[in-house]
C-alpha cells in the first residue's frame, strides 16, 4: 500500500457519502439561503478573475527578475506537509541543527506580492476576509487560479516566500534571533501527513531525519506550551500535525513580537480574552461530572487552563468533543485588534498574531504587508473589526450547516472527511449515509 492510499476501515476508505439528487438540491439550497442571509459571495467578480489569471502568466521570468532583490534559499532543504486533499500548499519548513540551538525556517506564500492594496483581488479578500470551509463546499478568500498556482509552494519549482528565520535557544526554547525576509525558494517533495510519519519511522528515507529533527523540537516546544499553561484542546494530535502546528505557532509569535517590541507598530493581533473565575468553575464542574473523567489531583491550582489539560489526557476518548464543549461554551470569542493588550489567554501568549495562512485569512495578509511595508494601513482599526465580524459570521454559517445536514440524516463529519457523490438510486443512498 501507497502513503497516498487510504487505510482499510479508514474514512477515506470507504469512499463518498451517496446522496440523492433531491437531497443535493436541497443542500444546496440551504448553502444559497445562508450565504445570501450572511452576505457571504459565493462567486468571484469577472474583473477579481481576469486579474488573477493575468498574475499567473509569466511566472518563471517573473520569479527570475526576483531573485536578486531577495534572499536565494533554492538550495536549502526545504518541504511542505499538508493533508492528502489540500489544494494548495502555504507554508514549507527547514531545519538545521547547530550548536547550542535549532534554526527553522517557515517559508510562507508571498500573497501580497501579487495580493496588494492597488489591485481589485486585495477589495476583494477585504470583504470576504477568510476563506469558509463547509463540509465538501468551500468559499474561497483568494480566487483558487492564483492560491493554487503561483501562491502554492509546489515541489520541484521556483517560488516568491516571506520567510521567518528563527534560531532557538537549545535550553529554553526561547528566540536567540528572529530575522524576516522576501526569498526565493525550491521545495524538495510535498508530504502528505501520513507520508510524513512514514519518514519518521524510517529516518533512512527522503526528508525522515529531518523530520525527526522537526519533531524534535516540535515536541519540546509542544510540551513547554502546556507546561507554561497553553490551552490544548485537541492531545492527541499525530506527530505530523504537531509539527506544523507548533512550527507555525513558532513563526507567528516571532513575527508579532518583532512588529511590537522591536518595530512598535500596530499590525492585526490575535486578543483571546478570558473567562471569569465563575465561567471556569461552571466548566471545571461540568468535566467533573463527566462519566469516567476526572482531573488529576496535582493538577489543580491556580490555572484552569493546566486543568483542563489533564482531564483531557486522562479520559477516553469518547469523552474529548464533550469536554471541549465544556471549555468552549464558557470561552470568549477572540478577536483582531490594533494593539495585543491582553494577550491571547488559550495560547497564553503575551503577544500573538496571524502570518502563516495568507490564502485563507485576512489578517495575515494585512500583517505581511505591514512587515515587508513597515507601514500600516489607515483604516486598521474598521479591518480588525471587519475579519472579526466576518469570522464570525463564516462559523455561524458552518454552525447552521452542520445543523442541517444532521437533520437531513447526514454525518457532517463524514461528508467533510468524504465528500458526496449524487446517485439516482435512492435504496444506495439511503444505505451509504
Amino acid at each position: 500500500m501507497s502513503d497516498d492510499e487510504p487505510k482499510p476501515g479508514s474514512a477515506e476508505d470507504q469512499g463518498p457519502v451517496t446522496i440523492t439528487p433531491e437531497l443535493a438540491d436541497r443542500l444546496a439550497e440551504k448553502r444559497a439561503d445562508l450565504f445570501e442571509e450572511f452576505e457571504i459571495p459565493d462567486e468571484f467578480p469577472s474583473e477579481v478573475l481576469r486579474e488573477a489569471e493575468a498574475r499567473t502568466e509569466g511566472v518563471d521570468d517573473e520569479i527570475e527578475s526576483e531573485i536578486d532583490g531577495r534572499e536565494d534559499l533554492r538550495d536549502l532543504t526545504t518541504w511542505t506537509t499538508d493533508p492528502i486533499d489540500a489544494q494548495d500548499f502555504d507554508d514549507a519548513i527547514s531545519i538545521e541543527r547547530e550548536e547550542g540551538a535549532y534554526r527553522l525556517w517557515v517559508h510562507i506564500a508571498d500573497v501580497t506580492h501579487y495580493v496588494n492594496p492597488d489591485t481589485a483581488m486585495w477589495e476583494e479578500a477585504v470583504k470576504r476576509s477568510n476563506t469558509v470551509y463547509l463540509p465538501d463546499y468551500t468559499i474561497h478568500m483568494l480566487p483558487p487560479v492564483l492560491a493554487e498556482t503561483v501562491c502554492s509552494l509546489v515541489a520541484d519549482e521556483d517560488r516568491l516566500a516571506h520567510t521567518v528565520e528563527m534560531e532557538i535557544d537549545d535550553e529554553t526554547l526561547s528566540f536567540e534571533d528572529i530575522d524576516i525576509y522576501k526569498s526565493v525558494i525550491n521545495s524538495d517533495e510535498r508530504l502528505t501527513y501520513s507520508e510524513c510519519e512514514n519518514r519518521l519511522d524510517d529516518p533512512s528515507l527522503p526528508l525522515g531525519e529531518e523530520n525527526q529533527l522537526a519533531f524534535e523540537l516540535a515536541d519540546r516546544m509542544h510540551e513547554q506550551r502546556k507546561a507554561d499553561g497553553s490551552l490544548v484542546l485537541n492531545p492527541r494530535r499525530d506527530r505530523a500535525h504537531t509539527i506544523i502546528e507548533e512550527s507555525m505557532l513558532k513563526a507567528n509569535k516571532a513575527v508579532t513580537h518583532t512588529l511590537m517590541w522591536d518595530r512598535g507598530v500596530e499590525a492585526m493581533y490575535r486578543v483571546h480574552p478570558q473567562p471569569t473565575p465563575d465561567q471556569w468553575n461552571e466548566a471545571l464542574k461540568e468535566i467533573q461530572e463527566l462519566d469516567s473523567v476526572s482531573i488529576p489531583g496535582d493538577a489543580w491550582g491556580d490555572d484552569p487552563r493546566k486543568a483542563v489539560n489533564a482531564a483531557l489526557e486522562e479520559s477516553p476518548g469518547r469523552q474529548l468533543n464533550k469536554i471541549q464543549r465544556a471549555v468552549l461554551k464558557v470561552m470568549p470569542r477572540a478577536k483582531y485588534m490594533n494593539d495585543p493588550f491582553g494577550g491571547h489567554h488559550a495560547l497564553n501568549f503575551d503577544i500573538y498574531g496571524h502570518f502563516t495562512s495568507p490564502i485563507r485569512r485576512l489578517s495575515d495578509t494585512i500583517n505581511h504587508w505591514i512587515v515587508h511595508e513597515n507601514d500600516v494601513p489607515e483604516n486598521l482599526i474598521e479591518l480588525c473589526d471587519h475579519a472579526s465580524d466576518r469570522q464570525k459570521d463564516g462559523e455561524t454559517v458552518e454552525r447552521l450547516y452542520k445543523q442541517f445536514l444532521q437533520e437531513q440524516g447526514l454525518d457532517p463529519h463524514a461528508v467533510n472527511n468524504r465528500g458526496t457523490e449524487v446517485v439516482d438510486d435512492a435504496e444506495e443512498a439511503k444505505h451509504t449515509v
